[in-house]
């Protein structure tokens, strides 16, 4: 049970919660108005749902390539900022709303290739060849809004991100079909175990005829799919573009996300499951920050001090370390013992 990838996790993720509800006793309190839900932990799946959807896809990736993609905030960025464009030239309706979003959802399309193509074909590393994207993205989508925020007003796509289905914000519907895709995928076809055998040993995956190559370009597509969606859901929720600050490090949280649900950065066994916990633990962290007042200036700080701690916790190299330190202070005759014998 404690040897379970999910284990330290959720149990952090409880410890969190449970803090929570010490400090305001009205944290689970979840309410009805005029027929949707409201309540903290409605919020923190609600916002919490683009870090979930981009971490799906760098989970993916990760598996496969033993890399990171850090193009996912740019791609947040442009995808949002081509959706807003289109609809503030457009009439507003429905079609254009359907054509805009599925035009940011093609261009992310391709952008994936790109990354593919540097990694599959060029064979740069991961993080070179995203880290590119990563830049140059940024001054896209800036580029894309004349470096202005492009707000709209359209009830159509405002729905993707702040709408409500059956009392629930749409958002999380978004992300168990994302979720429930890639499980589909990985699970119940052979593309999983495709990408955890390149992710483990890509030459004896090669020498036993799996197309590494393809498969590097499917997790790039799905990573920037998945970022795609992620920004469609951030500018619909606050009607806007912001080019220059739209899923701003999001890259770094989702690495974070994957890292703490179980998946090892060295590549193969991933974890879906396990990153919707971590991207849970990262949004519940960053709630309970701004919750108890901590000054906007060392939130950063804070953030990242508490996940080096559920990192090591979550070693089970670390915890045997302390363990045995532990252990040779208050036993130190039975160590004694050991080295006689």
């Amino acid at each position: 049970m404690v040897k379970h990838h999910l284990f330290w996790p959720l149990i952090f993720l409880g410890a969190l919660l449970v803090f929570n509800f010490i400090y305001s006793p009205d944290f689970f309190a979840i309410k009805m108005r005029d027929g949707h839900l409201y309540g903290s932990l409605i919020d923190i799946l609600n916002f919490g749902s683009p870090l979930m959807i981009v971490s799906i896809g760098m989970t993916l990736v990760i598996a496969a390539t033993k890399g990171v993609d850090l193009s996912v905030g740019s791609v947040v960025a442009i995808s949002g900022a081509i959706a807003c464009l289109m609809i503030s030239n457009g009439d507003g309706s429905l079609v254009n709303v359907i054509i805009s979003v599925g035009t940011a959802l093609l261009v992310s399309l391709v952008l994936g290739i790109w990354n593919g193509f540097l990694v599959a074909n060029i064979g740069m590393q991961p993080i070179i060849a995203t880290l590119i994207l990563m830049v140059s993205g940024r001054g896209v989508s800036q580029l894309i809004t004349s470096g202005q925020i492009i707000t709209i007003s359209n009830p159509h796509y405002k729905f993707i991100g702040a709408g409500s289905l059956l009392t629930l914000p749409f958002s999380i519907f978004i992300v168990a079909i994302v979720f429930l895709i890639a499980y589909l995928l990985t699970r119940k076809t052979a593309l999983g175990l495709f990408i955890e055998s390149v992710g483990c040993k890509p030459t004896a995956s090669k020498l036993a005829g799996v197309k590494s190559k393809t498969v590097m370009f499917f997790v790039y597509m799905f990573c920037s799919l998945c970022a795609a969606i992620a920004g469609l859901i951030l500018s619909s929720n606050v009607s806007s573009a912001d080019g220059n600050n739209a899923g701003l490090w999001y890259e770094l949280d989702a690495i974070l996300a994957v890292v703490i649900g179980g998946t090892a950065l060295t590549g193969g066994r991933f974890y879906l499951a396990g990153t919707l916990v971590g991207a849970l633990i990262i949004q519940t962290l960053t709630t309970t920050i701004y919750m108890i007042g901590v000054p906007p200036e060392i939130t950063l700080v804070v953030k990242a001090f508490v996940v080096l701690i559920v990192c090591l916790i979550q070693s089970e190299s670390f915890r045997k370390s302390i363990a045995f330190r532990w252990k040779t202070r208050h036993y130190p005759a039975e160590r004694e013992v050991k080295q006689h014998a």
